[in-house]
Formats: C-alpha cells, sequence, structure tokens
C-alpha cells in the first residue's frame, strides 16, 4: 500500500506538463500611454518567454539529477530554478495585477485592510513607490499578505525572488523595477514609470487575491 502512495506523485513529477507562456488578457497596447506597446511585446514574449524556457530545462535536468541521486548537481541547479521559476511566477501575476481599465483607488475589504494597515490608501501607494524606487538593480515592490499576523505588509525582492518563496508573504500587487519593464519609455528615470504604473493597477485582481488568501 505504501508503495502504491508513492508511485502516483512520482508518475505525476515524470508526466508533468511543460511551463507555458500565459497569455495577456489584454492587446500588447492597450495599457498605452502609461506603458507602451513595444515594452510589453518584448516583456511578454521574450523576456517571460525565456523564463519560462529556461525554467523547463532547469527542470529536466534538476529530474534527471534526481534520478542519479546526485545531489551536488541538485544543489547546482537551485540558483537557476529559483532566478527561472521566480521570474515565471512573478510575470504571470504581474500581467494580472495591470489592466487598461485599472488605476483610482481598490474598493471593499482591500480598501478596509489598507487603511487599517498603512493608516491611508495615499499613505500606502507613496511606501509602496518608494520602496520599488529604492530597489538597488534588478527586482520587484510588493504588497503582500502575511497570514500569521493578518495583514497587510510591503516588501522588496531582488532580480527574480519570488516574494513567497523568499518571505513566506503571499503576493497580492507586484511592481517590476527591471529596466526592461521601463527603459525603452522611461529611460533611466523609474519615479516616473512607478508614477503612471497606478493609472493601470488593477485593483479588481488585487482584491481578488487578497480575498482567496483569506480563506
Amino acid at each position: 500500500r505504501n508503495s502504491a502512495k508513492l508511485i502516483a506523485p512520482l508518475g505525476c513529477l515524470v508526466s508533468r506538463q511543460k511551463h507555458t507562456l500565459p497569455d495577456l488578457p489584454y492587446d500588447y497596447g492597450a495599457l498605452e500611454p502609461h506603458i507602451n506597446a513595444t515594452i510589453m511585446q518584448l516583456h511578454h514574449s521574450k523576456h517571460h518567454a525565456t523564463y519560462v524556457n529556461n525554467l523547463n530545462v532547469t527542470e529536466e535536468k534538476y529530474k534527471e539529477a534526481l534520478a542519479k541521486g546526485d545531489v551536488t548537481a541538485q544543489v547546482s541547479l537551485q540558483p537557476a530554478l529559483k532566478f527561472n521559476g521566480g521570474g515565471h511566477i512573478n510575470h504571470t501575476i504581474f500581467w494580472t495585477n495591470l489592466s487598461p481599465n485599472g488605476g483610482g483607488e481598490p474598493k471593499g475589504e482591500l480598501m478596509e485592510a489598507i487603511k487599517r494597515d498603512f493608516g491611508s490608501f495615499a499613505n500606502f501607494k507613496e511606501k509602496l513607490t518608494a520602496v520599488s524606487v529604492g530597489v538597488q538593480g534588478s527586482g520587484w515592490g510588493w504588497l503582500g499578505y502575511n497570514k500569521e499576523q493578518g495583514r497587510l505588509q510591503i516588501a522588496a525582492c531582488a532580480n527574480q525572488d519570488p516574494l513567497q518563496g523568499t518571505t513566506g508573504l503571499i503576493p497580492l500587487l507586484g511592481i517590476d523595477v527591471w529596466e526592461h519593464a521601463y527603459y525603452l519609455q522611461y529611460k533611466n528615470v523609474r519615479p516616473d514609470y512607478l508614477k503612471a504604473i497606478w493609472n493601470v493597477i488593477n485593483w479588481e485582481n488585487v482584491s481578488s487575491r487578497y480575498a482567496a488568501c483569506k480563506k
């Protein structure tokens, strides 16, 4: 019986489908003038696609290392899993966090939680913007949910480090501050990009994520 229980999950691992690039829920030019079509096309079809492809390759190598019991190879593959896996996770969230019908302020429970944990929406917006501007090099600014404490929390992650995997916070809203997310339009002026992105934040999506993680 114990052997039979083990066979199923191992079989799933072997037959698991490869990761794929998710479709955008809007056209590349839909977020203009705040984020232009050229950036969105490159960001999605080139950068995110590269993370997906490299993640699949790395997972295949990891599966081989597991089968061989090669712990050294498993350990050496961890950085690539973290980087490409994080890149895929982060961008999959990011695309849904944006909408051509976005902007404004959230409503309902999310707005109440923001006021409770940050004092006001304006204060929250200022803090997340400051954290995102302050990321050294490449990375992300995040609004996450601390399930243990039952409160919202702002955090920054370097490179493509995934929020939940590295901090334990459940991701609600991510702001990509890698230069590929804004350089073609905003050059090196990251604050201008961050000012613009608030006009396309999909608060319905963020609110849905908040409701789901509270269950």
